[in-house]
C-alpha cells in the first residue's frame, strides 16, 4: 500500500512535469477517501471514478469542489443515480448510453458534459464506439435530437502492450478521429476540445499524440488494494 504521505509530492510533482494545457485527471477509482482527500489539500481538483456506488459514496462526503469524472463503463440503469454529479462523463460507448444521458438530463433540468470513447486497442473486452460507429453517430438524426448532452471530445485507450510502437499507433489513431471529428458540423467546434488519452504507464506517449486529458492512477496512488 502507498504512503499516503507520498501522495501530496506525487501530485505536485505531476503538477510540475506535465505539460501546460493538459488537465490531469487521478483516478481515485478503489482508493479510500482520506487519501482523495491528501490529493485535494496538494491542489488537485479532477478526479476519476468508475464505480457508481462508490463515486456516490465519495460524492456525498468530499469537497463541493471536486470536479468528478466518471471514466468507467456506465451500465444504463445507473444513469439516473449520477446525473448532475459529474463534471464530465468520460466514457460514453454507446447511442442507448447516450439517450439515457440525454433523457435523465432533461428531466434534471441540465446539460451533462460528456466524451465519447472510441475503440482502437487490440482488445476485444475494450468499450468503445468503433471509428465508423462514432462518425455514424455523430451524423444520426439521434445524435442531433439531443438538447441536453454537450460532447466535449473523445476518450481512447491504447493496446495494452510493452510495444511502444503499437502504443504511439493506436493514440495516434484516436488523434486523427479527434481532428476529423472537429470539423464536422453536427458538432460545436469551440466546445469540442477535449482528447482524453494516456495513463500512469503511457501518458507521456499520449501527451506527444495529442492529449490534453491523462488519467494517472497507480502513479499517485499506487497500487489498488
Amino acid at each position: 500500500m502507498t504512503d499516503i504521505l507520498d501522495i501530496a509530492g506525487r501530485i505536485k510533482e505531476f503538477h510540475s512535469i506535465v505539460p501546460e494545457g493538459v488537465e490531469i485527471v487521478a483516478v481515485s477509482k478503489f482508493h479510500p477517501a482520506q487519501m482523495i482527500m491528501q490529493a485535494y489539500e496538494a491542489g488537485q481538483r479532477i478526479f476519476g471514478e468508475s464505480r457508481v456506488q462508490e463515486f456516490l459514496e465519495k460524492e456525498k462526503t468530499l469537497p463541493k469542489d471536486i470536479r468528478w469524472h466518471f471514466i468507467g463503463h456506465l451500465q444504463t440503469n445507473k444513469v439516473k443515480s449520477i446525473i448532475g454529479k459529474t463534471s464530465l462523463i468520460e466514457s460514453v460507448d454507446s447511442l442507448r448510453l447516450s439517450e439515457l444521458i440525454n433523457r435523465e438530463s432533461e428531466k434534471a433540468g441540465i446539460i451533462t458534459e460528456i466524451l465519447l470513447q472510441v475503440h482502437v486497442a487490440a482488445e476485444e473486452e475494450k468499450f468503445g464506439f468503433f471509428p465508423k460507429e462514432i462518425f455514424d453517430f455523430i451524423n444520426s438524426l439521434e445524435f442531433l435530437s439531443f438538447k441536453n448532452l454537450k460532447v466535449r471530445g473523445i476518450m481512447g485507450m491504447a493496446t495494452n502492450t510493452d510495444d511502444n510502437q503499437r502504443i504511439l499507433n493506436d493514440f495516434e489513431k484516436i488523434h486523427a478521429i479527434f481532428e476529423e471529428l472537429k470539423s464536422n458540423p453536427n458538432l460545436n467546434q469551440e466546445e469540442f476540445n477535449l482528447l482524453s488519452m494516456g495513463m500512469s504507464g503511457d501518458w507521456p506517449l499520449a501527451v506527444e499524440k495529442g492529449a490534453n486529458v491523462i488519467r494517472i492512477g497507480s502513479a499517485i496512488f499506487g497500487s489498488r488494494y
